[in-house]
């Protein structure tokens, strides 16, 4: 591409974007050449490299990206010991009312995927977080090389060289996960694609999407996934909400939800009603992030403040709800959140 820059070095924006994902680290670089107008010699006087970060489906994933990606997962469990203890201490019963049941379900979500994205990638530039889209078989996610399988309570089969053989959360190691379906197929009862971005254009229509597709899926398991409580000690949990996050982007997009100040984007009560509890209104600081301990938050506030991205600055080290809407940064190049998906147009 050509740009005219001006003789004073006034900056001159641009912007470069990806639709595949990039499979070695760096996985795009940008030269910039100059001549002097209106004619001269190119001349390169720098390069930048960059990583294309694109969430794509689990089932599509090479075999070096898997692994990859379990290797990343593997460190930040670090068999029990390691950063992903916060992950999973942020996802527990006593904040279920930060996190569930109300608007904030969506936006809180997207928050902490990204804050594990983000931690993952400190760990290795190349990964991204995949999704397990539940509507459509996905057999090869449950494989001994990848997440695996189990039966009878008992914890899922792993190769000896997956790197998640010794997972281990609350004191525990193992991962305790059986499908109540065959996972040649999709599982039963579950919302389609097509059937959940029908529930509405109004966004307080759409986060039904929390019942079914979202909690049908998790209670298509037995183990882990089936509680609150214990769903995020399993790491397939990601993928699952990676996929509850792809089906909201897919629906913003549709129906062009990124502008909070449309009252369709989100769930307002309107006054005299009250507003939403803590934690689900456009301008409240999202628990844990926030590292507010006092009620009606919990009385522990794991983990910190949001990571840092190494390329967007948004949504800051403590999101608010409203943060996390426009992802891509469709309104303002400053609120994207520095990731998108495999089908969704940019």
């Amino acid at each position: 591409m050509n740009v005219t820059v001006p003789a004073n070095g006034t900056s001159v924006p641009f912007f470069v974007r990806g639709i595949t994902a990039s499979t070695a680290d760096p996985g795009v670089r940008i030269t910039a050449r100059w001549k002097r107008l209106p004619i001269g010699p190119l001349t390169t006087v720098g390069n930048v490299d960059l990583m294309v970060r694109i969430r794509k489906s689990a089932v599509n994933l090479n075999t070096g990206e898997r692994n990859r990606l379990l290797s990343a997962l593997a460190v930040l469990n670090n068999q029990g010991l390691g950063r992903f203890a916060d992950f999973r201490d942020m996802h527990v019963a006593a904040s279920n009312l930060e996190a569930h049941g109300r608007p904030g379900f969506l936006p809180w979500h997207r928050a902490y995927l990204l804050d594990l994205e983000r931690e993952l990638q400190a760990i290795d530039r190349s990964v991204a977080l995949p999704y397990w889209r539940f509507d459509q078989p996905g057999p090869a996610l449950f494989t001994p090389d990848f997440f695996g399988q189990g039966n009878n309570n008992n914890p899922v089969v792993l190769s000896p060289a997956n790197p998640l053989l010794f997972w281990r959360t609350d004191g525990v190691t193992g991962i305790v996960r059986q499908p109540n379906f065959n996972v040649n197929s999709a599982p039963p009862g579950v919302l389609t694609q097509a059937q959940t971005l029908a529930l509405g254009t109004a966004f307080a229509a759409f986060r039904t999407m929390e019942g079914n597709p979202h909690a049908q899926a998790h209670v298509s398991f037995s183990g882990f996934l089936q509680a609150i409580s214990q769903a995020a000690r399993d790491p397939l949990f990601f993928l699952l909400h990676c996929n509850v996050d792809r089906l909201w982007a897919a629906w913003q997009k549709a129906n062009n939800r990124y502008d909070v100040a449309v009252p369709a984007a989100f769930d307002t009560p309107v006054p005299p009603n009250p507003p939403n509890r803590i934690g689900h209104n456009l301008g409240d600081t999202m628990w844990p992030w926030n590292g507010v301990v006092t009620p009606p938050r919990p009385a522990v506030a794991p983990g910190g403040p949001l990571a840092a991205s190494a390329c967007v600055a948004a949504p800051g080290n403590t999101p608010r709800v409203r943060n996390c809407f426009d992802y891509q940064g469709s309104l303002a190049t400053a609120n994207n959140l520095g990731f998108s998906y495999d089908d969704i147009p940019l």
